[in-house]
């Protein structure tokens, strides 16, 4: 009996890990899809057009305009957020999506937009190497977590060894794969705290995360009286918010929740939560009449919608958003 057991808990680790890595890899249709659109880029000159348009440049820097930032290097999921909104606004001609991505991805991203437009919005797309203000003199820290040894090893090292299993709980061992998302380490994801530098132009901007559907108007957000603070924020977590900054590094290790908690504690205003609702990419049991009412729907979690392990019950409401009849997006196979 005790070996039966014992054979279940490794039979359950294993499975942990094997989604950890389903979660953390690539989908061939999405890294196809970045090929393609990075030689269209190449070869076609209406997928280098400027965007936006030289005549639209003003209102990048215009605070009678409704701007969202989106910082992400998944052009499939950018689509879906920039898609979503305009969908959703009521005064979509008024939308400017800065679309901030990473150099390996600023063809293919900068292709997609050019090729389709999603009218009557803006949309700006950049790369991170066309900001003078992201230097390493700027943001020493970045340089810090992507060479530092210790924390590579971390995110991108072997999860079994030194872990002592038989010590541990499959619920337990899941939540630290979870915090190893490779995704942390990423400059994208940190770009969020040195928003006021990146756009010093803009009074407000809403920021969105790439894992996330709206569905509903968001300019009411833009009225908001944050009370004197910086940020606007539905409240997800209460606790300690406490670091060591002389930990070695260590609240790196949790992506941008602890640094953001430092920058920004004591400036945060909490809004209503039907406006942002979490937990689609790992609570199975998502209410759907919940989903159906939320403004915002959030896949955080390891099931994203775009891939095989997401939860099919709740990925309608993202693909929804993905045109399937796109020659590129046909021809990549995207998962429907």
């Amino acid at each position: 009996m005790e070996k039966s057991e014992e054979e279940i808990k490794v039979s359950k680790f294993a499975e942990l890990m094997n989604k950890h890595f389903a979660a953390s890899a690539i989908p061939k249709g999405i890294h196809c899809l970045s090929l393609r659109l990075t030689d269209e880029y190449s070869s076609n000159a209406h997928a280098r057009r400027q965007l936006p348009s030289p005549e639209l440049l003003p209102s990048l820097s215009n605070n009678s305009y409704y701007h969202f930032v989106l910082s992400t290097d998944n052009i499939l999921a950018a689509s879906v957020v920039v898609t979503s909104a305009v969908q959703s606004f009521l005064k979509p001609e008024k939308i400017v999506f800065h679309v901030i991505t990473d150099k390996k991805t600023y063809a293919a991203m900068h292709s997609w937009f050019a090729l389709n437009p999603i009218s009557p919005a803006i949309v700006e797309v950049k790369g991170v190497h066309q900001f003078d203000w992201l230097t390493r003199e700027n943001v020493p820290v970045l340089e810090a977590v992507e060479n530092h040894n210790g924390i590579r090893n971390y995110y991108h090292g072997n999860h079994i060894a030194g872990a002592n299993l038989s010590e541990t709980t499959p619920r337990i061992f899941a939540s630290k794969l979870q915090a190893r998302s490779p995704k942390y380490i990423s400059l994208l994801n940190h770009l969020r705290i040195y928003l006021p530098e990146l756009f010093p132009h803009l009074d407000k901007v809403v920021f969105l995360d790439d894992d996330v559907v709206v569905q509903r108007d968001l300019s009411p957000l833009w009225k908001i009286d944050l009370g004197g603070k910086v940020n606007g924020a539905v409240e997800t977590c209460v606790g300690e918010d406490e670091w060591n900054l002389k930990s070695n590094l260590t609240m790196w290790k949790l992506g941008t929740l602890p640094p953001a908690l430092i920058a920004f504690k004591g400036h945060v205003q909490v809004i209503d939560p039907s406006w942002h609702m979490l937990g689609l990419g790992y609570q199975n049991k998502t209410n759907i009449e919940s989903v159906k009412k939320a403004a915002v729907i959030h896949y955080n979690g390891q099931s994203k919608p775009w891939l095989q392990i997401g939860f099919a019950h709740l990925r309608p409401f993202w693909t929804k958003y993905v045109n399937y009849s796109n020659d590129f997006i046909r021809n990549c196979h995207i998962l429907e």
